[in-house]
């Protein structure tokens, strides 16, 4: 298996003493110029409707996502019919795109729950960076379906 966009990578006990311990991330974007993921299995403790901007949402939960831009939300979605401008990445999974017509399809109760998964910060690697991790052992590769993103 290979660096790609679409995989999941697992951390292992090399990265148990920093923010990535015990994490699975979702590598969304992999190119000459570095890499760029989130971790999908790290609730946030928030919920959407808990940021001042986002009050009269709906409750979503968010997930953590990494260390990078960490005052921004970014997300993943599975319904580009309901969210317009996102960045296809792998197997009808986008990345972002207008986030206000997400959030009002979500608070219209049309928008699955399953299919959007909202993240506070990234993952972000540059040339080499992500390869060397992952040579040094840091970084498991896994071909894990792409529904994981999705789950819980």
């Amino acid at each position: 298996m290979e660096l790609r966009a679409g995989i999941f990578l697992h951390s292992t006990p090399l990265l148990d003493d920093t923010v990535f311990a015990d994490v699975v991330l979702f590598l969304k974007e992999y190119n000459a110029s570095g890499a760029l993921g989130v971790i999908v299995n790290r609730p946030h403790g928030r919920s959407l409707h808990e940021l001042v901007e986002f009050r009269h949402s709906r409750p979503l939960p968010l997930f953590y996502g990494g260390p990078v831009a960490e005052q921004h939300l970014y997300f993943l979605h599975r319904r580009p019919d309901l969210i317009g401008g996102g960045e296809p990445v792998v197997d009808g999974v986008y990345w972002g795109g207008d986030f206000p017509s997400a959030v009002r399809a979500y608070n219209n109760k049309t928008l699955d729950l399953s299919g959007i998964k909202v993240f506070v910060g990234y993952c972000g690697w540059d040339a080499g960076e992500l390869e060397a991790e992952v040579e040094e052992g840091s970084w498991l590769l896994s071909g894990l379906p792409v529904e994981v993103v999705f789950e819980p």
